[in-house]
């Protein structure tokens, strides 16, 4: 089963709010975290294109079910950031995270990207994660111990796109 979502790529007002109540709809964000997923869409609205955050959004019936932001890492000529994807509880397990992720990884190469590097936790919690990250085909190219905090790794997941 897959979700019906409709792909945007141009950022609204609405999205600010939107993007806080999804990444805290997911349970898997702390507070400073939503935060940071709306100001990062408030930034896009204010600066355009300057602002180095490409999004995408996935439209379900009447709310936002996922999004994804990424952008070119600054001081590298080809590799980008997947600085966020999230899907809705509500349509998880459909292959929204999928279909988002394959969109952004369409649209970079198209930018001329060659590499996409996605971070994540550790924690017991993001095993999910991490799974989504391997089944996508990447790899696991880096484990910082301890970096988001005691017992709290970081995983850097990167995708070579040919």
């Amino acid at each position: 089963m897959t979700t019906a979502a409709e792909f945007r790529t141009e950022t609204r007002l609405d999205d600010v709010a939107a993007v806080r109540d999804l990444a805290a709809a997911t349970g898997y964000f702390s507070p400073s975290e939503v935060a940071i997923a709306a100001e990062l869409v408030e930034e896009r609205l204010q600066r355009g294109p300057a602002s180095g955050y490409e999004f995408l959004y996935a439209d379900g019936d009447g709310r936002l079910d996922g999004y994804a932001c990424y952008g070119l890492i600054p001081c590298t000529l080809s590799s980008y950031d997947l600085y966020w994807i999230a899907v809705h509880p509500d349509t998880q397990g459909a292959g929204l995270g999928r279909r988002l992720l394959q969109e952004c990884e369409r649209r970079i190469r198209a930018l001329g990207g060659t590499g996409v590097y996605a971070e994540t936790s550790g924690k017991a919690q993001y095993v999910s994660t991490r799974r989504f990250y391997e089944r996508c085909d990447y790899a696991t190219g880096a484990v910082f111990a301890d970096f988001y905090g005691p017992g709290d790794d970081k995983y850097v997941f990167v995708k070579r796109l040919g």
